[in-house]
């Protein structure tokens, strides 16, 4: 994920580099047509593509700014994840005492809402949402989540059953459970609205009306610089083809915040952030790999 770092421009222009080449050879080819035809009829008055170029960029803004739209809720999201997740361990922390027959349930409960972290960033990107989570589960725990489709659901699942669990162990009392289920809710709430965003697609009638728009442009576009610029022309139509071309991969990289490319929203970064954190809450205690130790059941 590139956020602070200068993005090279090779990354830049290579997502465009076979579509400005072509541009580059249409409008070499029009030059040479003009230039030895001597062809006159063949230019246009510059107003033509001025009023389309006006028109398509406003197309062009109008969704650049619904694609932001859409990576920025995603943030936004995942904002209120990091805060979810800090709360849902302070509570934890706070409410169930620090017992010998309860730190073990403790660190389990917070270590597993970092893997929920993780896992729900990989299932977002349509990578193996079980992955990596071996260091922060149970073999039980791996053995849970395997059955489920969604990964992050079953972890819920896991929270929702442990805090019932510690509710009758009175480690809990009501109101503290209530408050907890609270925040687990949010937590998924969170989560359905990161896959709402995953699996709501960009209108694809409205993306291809303006790429069939900006295509014609850049087309009609030699024919109005011919005649005063011409040899110019050509780089004059590649750098203003290049500029149309660029907004347009923008707003298309934006509009899928998930797809785990360089300008998606940066889940792992993010998870990085709360694994740091809640391990602080947590005073970086580690919970033993023998599963005789656990006094209780996760199913």
């Amino acid at each position: 994920m590139l956020l602070k770092e200068n993005i090279p421009l090779k990354y830049v222009f290579g997502k465009i580099k076979y579509e400005v080449l072509l541009v580059a050879v249409y409008t070499l080819f029009i030059v040479l047509l003009h230039s030895q035809f001597k062809l006159t009829n063949m230019e246009i008055p510059l107003a033509v593509p001025m009023i389309m170029g006006t028109v398509i960029s406003l197309l062009l803004a109008f969704r650049s700014n619904q694609a932001y739209d859409r990576w920025w809720e995603a943030r936004t999201i995942w904002g209120a994840i990091v805060n979810d997740s800090r709360s849902l361990s302070r509570q934890i922390l706070s409410f169930i005492d620090d017992r010998e027959d309860t730190v073990l349930f403790r660190e389990k409960l917070v270590r597993r809402q970092i893997a929920w972290c993780y896992a729900l960033s990989q299932s977002l990107r349509g990578l193996d949402a079980k992955e990596g989570l071996e260091r922060l589960l149970s073999k039980r725990e791996m053995a849970f989540i395997s059955k489920y489709t969604s990964v992050p659901m079953a972890l819920l699942e896991l929270h929702a059953r442990d805090l019932n669990y510690a509710l009758k162990q009175e480690w809990l009392n009501e109101y503290q459970q209530v408050e907890l289920d609270r925040t687990l809710s949010r937590l998924c709430d969170a989560m359905g609205k990161c896959e709402r965003i995953k699996n709501t697609v960009f209108p694809a009638t409205y993306s291809l009306y303006i790429h069939f728009s900006m295509n014609f442009f850049i087309l009609l576009l030699p024919f109005a610089l011919i005649q005063n610029f011409g040899v110019l022309a050509i780089p004059m139509v590649v750098a203003i083809s290049a500029s149309f071309l660029l907004i347009e991969k923008m707003a298309i990289h934006l509009q899928d915040p998930f797809d785990n490319k360089p300008t998606d929203t940066p889940m792992t970064a993010i998870s990085r952030n709360i694994e740091r954190d809640l391990k602080q809450m947590l005073n970086d205690h580690q919970i033993p790999e023998s599963e005789a130790v656990y006094k209780y059941y996760v199913m």
